[in-house]
Formats: C-alpha cells, sequence, structure tokens
C-alpha cells in the first residue's frame, strides 16, 4: 500500500513539474500581432518595370500554440535575402527574443538552413516554415 502511494506522488508531482516547466502564459487576447499590413506575395520596388530591382516575398502564416509567425523577405538585385521583416509575430514568451535570432541566422545562411532557438523551438519552426515558403516563392 505505501508503494503505491509513494508511486502515485512520485508520478503527480513529475506530472505537475513538467507541466509547470512547459507553460509559457500567454497575453489576455489576441497571441499575435500584425507587424505591418500584408502585400502581394511577390512583388518589385517600381512595380516590376525593371530587371533586377529589390523585391519582396512573403511567407506563409505558420501558427503554433504560442503565436503566429509571418515572414517578408526582401531580395536584393542581386538574388540574396537583404533584410527579413516579420508580418506576424509571437508578442509574449521565449519567441519574442527568438526572432531577432533567427533573423540574423537567415541573413547569414541566406537559406532556411538555420538552428531552432533553445526554449523557443515552435516558434523557430514556424518561423523556418514561413521562411521556406517565401524562398520557394522567389
Amino acid at each position: 500500500m505505501k508503494k503505491t502511494i509513494v508511486a502515485a506522488t512520485v508520478a503527480l508531482s513529475a506530472a505537475g513539474f513538467l507541466g509547470v516547466w512547459l507553460y509559457e502564459p500567454g497575453p489576455l487576447g489576441s497571441e499575435t500581432v500584425a507587424v505591418a499590413a500584408p502585400a502581394p506575395t511577390s512583388s518589385t520596388s517600381d512595380g516590376g518595370a525593371s530587371e533586377g530591382a529589390a523585391r519582396t516575398i512573403d511567407g506563409s502564416v505558420e501558427s503554433n500554440r504560442y503565436g503566429t509567425v509571418q515572414v517578408r523577405l526582401v531580395i536584393s538585385a542581386e538574388d540574396k535575402i537583404s533584410e527579413v521583416r516579420l508580418l506576424q509575430r509571437p508578442t509574449s514568451g521565449r519567441g519574442v527574443a527568438a526572432i531577432p535570432i533567427l533573423q540574423e541566422e537567415t541573413l547569414t545562411a541566406q537559406s532556411a538552413d538555420i538552428d531552432t532557438v533553445s526554449g523557443a523551438t515552435s516558434t523557430s519552426e514556424s518561423y523556418v516554415k514561413s521562411l521556406q515558403a517565401a524562398l520557394d516563392a522567389r
């Protein structure tokens, strides 16, 4: 009988600890904020009149339990990622701090082959999916 009580206590304590450890509070109301008004999926800075002009490409909208992520890439005339903007991003939790790291990694790698940020795995995975969709659209 004592072994059963001890085993149940240990199991419930471990489950409670895990729940508290994984808990990430969200804001009251919406979990994401639109950073800028969405634009067409692909456009050029001069309306498409000249070859090789910088252009923007929007990635897909990717949601997870911590918020929504949507990437907008600015592609230079040399077909390189010159800027990564966020149309939608988490407004609280670990994902907020992860976004600048992911943007820097993207500019360095010039691809979606980047590492996830420890502690913000869901946000990182959503970011990479949106980024890959934008890269596929270019």
